[in-house]
């Protein structure tokens, strides 16, 4: 049923992972699916938010983040899943619905955040704006 299952993950906040991975995972084992982790960095190319950074900035935060996904992957996804690292930059769902279009993802599965931060007020919990505007399936594990 699922091929390609795409898995986003803030990894300074455990519980954008913590609950819903065991759950990606058993997807991907009865579904012999591969799964894809993403990470989404902040869009520091921006001209109002570039001048404020350093000119290799975005290059090195996207190999540190590269390397804390590996970390990431090798510490909690088992060997015998099929796994991708995606690391897409700009707005978290917006970031996340572009990285599930790239590599042809069939289901989404993230988790739902309890915590309430001012920019959940502001725009929106992420999950809630992945599953109004994917195209593909979305599983919130909560």
């Amino acid at each position: 049923m699922y091929s390609k299952i795409l898995f986003p993950v803030d990894l300074n906040e455990e519980a954008s992972w913590s609950k819903a991975l065991p759950t990606a995972l058993t997807l991907c084992r009865s579904f012999g699916a591969s799964l894809h982790v993403v990470t989404v960095l902040p869009d520091v190319q921006m001209p109002l938010v570039g001048g404020y950074f350093p000119p290799d900035y975005a290059g090195k935060a996207r190999e540190a983040v590269g390397e804390a996904q590996r970390n990431f992957i090798r510490d909690n996804v088992p060997e015998d899943v099929q796994v991708q690292s995606v690391i897409v930059e700009g707005s978290p769902w917006e970031a996340i619905i572009k990285a599930s279009e790239q590599v042809e993802a069939d289901l989404i599965v993230m988790a739902s955040h309890t915590k309430r931060k001012f920019v959940d007020y502001v725009l929106g919990p992420n999950a809630e704006h992945v599953v109004h505007h994917s195209k593909v399936s979305v599983m919130v594990v909560r």
